[in-house]
């Protein structure tokens, strides 16, 4: 009797052969593909394939409203990115796919998960450490980081004969220039020409979702979005689901140029690596998100919120959504955003965001106080002392070691 594996399927040419050589294995393989609004992919010719390369099953899980809800939304309430700039939108589905295929595990029996992730990437860990913590008892099998396959498969030619062979359909026989990811909350490319770093990105890269800022309307477009307790809620006044938000602020983002960024990475695995992203309804959100923030948010509780940022932008990216620190970081969090309520009105721009007005029910923002007019509730006599105070351990210290 043959073991049972589930594998995360995309469809394209690594898990194609993966789905084969698993079956060559002696494996009885159940292909799953979880949909997370890919926005370039034909699902129907993604189930033919599986069907004719023989999978036992062949699983399309809508996951979109779960991924943008439950992992998208609490790390842009975080306003967490790596490095500064990575909106970590390929590591906020990995443990959500890596959710989904145990389940199906689960369903048909298989102790075994594949993945096609490459032993040099942040992915193979992502999949690996999630799946680990969910199931621990789960065999995972990844064949780029298994000799034998290497070996079978050194490299695309191979790969294309092999599926010449078994009467694989492949869309080409050349290689891209680049290698790519996305899902709803971005694209990401990455590897191939990308991999010279005076290869200018935005001239190589053919966009899926936005337009080259050079491109887009010479005409700012007004967007308005509506947060609840951190949770974007409406969009132009129109309330939507997660998913329908993060939808809407692609093509609205995408259209005027937003969104993209062109960046050298600390990969988990240690190295540098070049990658370019679009996500323009994400990158629309985290400003709106900004804007109420610096209404509502008490300083103290925002510079706290500023300085662990960081460490949740490098849990999602290393692949420990599932953990006790994490857990610990959303709920704190959850409890932080609990007065982020209020409306932003951004205008579009070549790529540019400029903000136009915001509000909040719960604003922070007193007028009479912040005016450098008189008459307010401010005693600037009371300022001496609190300086004096603040200054004393500089005094102090400057007593004992002069500076000059």
């Amino acid at each position: 009797m043959s073991k049972k594996c589930v594998l995360a399927y995309s469809g394209g040419l690594d898990t194609s052969v993966i789905l084969g050589w698993l079956m060559d294995k002696g494996y009885e393989v159940h292909a799953v593909y979880v949909d997370l609004g890919q926005p370039c992919e034909d699902r129907d010719a993604i189930r033919k394939k599986a069907e004719n390369i023989g999978a036992a099953s062949i699983r399309f899980i809508d996951a979109k409203e779960e991924l943008c809800r439950d992992f998208a939304f609490p790390v842009l309430q975080w306003q967490a990115k790596y490095e500064g700039v990575y909106l970590l939108g390929t590591s906020i589905a990995r443990p959500l796919i890596s959710k989904k295929i145990l389940e199906v595990a689960k369903e048909v029996g298989a102790t075994a998960y594949a993945h096609g992730a490459t032993g040099k990437g942040n992915d193979q860990c992502r999949f690996q450490l999630a799946a680990e913590a969910l199931c621990p008892t789960i065999e995972m099998i990844a064949p780029w980081r298994i000799d034998e396959f290497r070996s079978q498969f050194p490299g695309r030619t191979e790969m294309i004969q092999y599926c010449e062979k078994n009467n694989i359909p492949v869309k080409a026989s050349i290689a891209k220039p680049y290698s790519s990811d996305e899902n709803c909350l971005h694209i990401s490319y990455e590897a191939g020409k990308l991999e010279d770093l005076n290869v200018n990105g935005l001239d190589l890269v053919d966009f899926g979702m936005c337009v080259k800022p050079q491109n887009a309307p010479d005409k700012e477009e007004e967007v308005v979005v509506d947060f609840v307790e951190g949770i974007p809620v409406a969009v132009n006044g129109q309330k939507m689901s997660a998913y329908e938000i993060v939808d809407a602020l692609n093509k609205i983002g995408g259209r005027n140029g937003v969104g993209i960024i062109d960046m050298v990475e600390n990969r988990f695995v240690g190295m540098k690596s070049r990658g370019v992203y679009e996500a323009p309804g994400m990158t629309v959100l985290y400003a709106a998100h900004r804007y109420v923030e610096q209404l509502t948010m008490e300083r103290e509780l925002m510079h706290l919120r500023d300085r662990l940022a960081p460490e949740v932008a490098e849990l999602v990216y290393y692949g420990f959504w599932y953990g006790q620190k994490m857990d610990a970081l959303l709920a704190f969090n959850k409890e932080a955003q609990k007065s982020v309520t209020g409306s932003v009105s951004l205008k579009l721009y070549k790529g540019n965001i400029i903000l136009n007005n915001r509000s909040s029910v719960n604003s922070l923002y007193d007028e009479g106080i912040a005016t450098m007019e008189g008459g307010d509730d401010y005693n600037q006599n009371d300022a001496t002392g609190f300086i004096r105070i603040q200054g004393l351990p500089g005094r102090v210290a400057g007593t004992v070691h002069p500076r000059f």
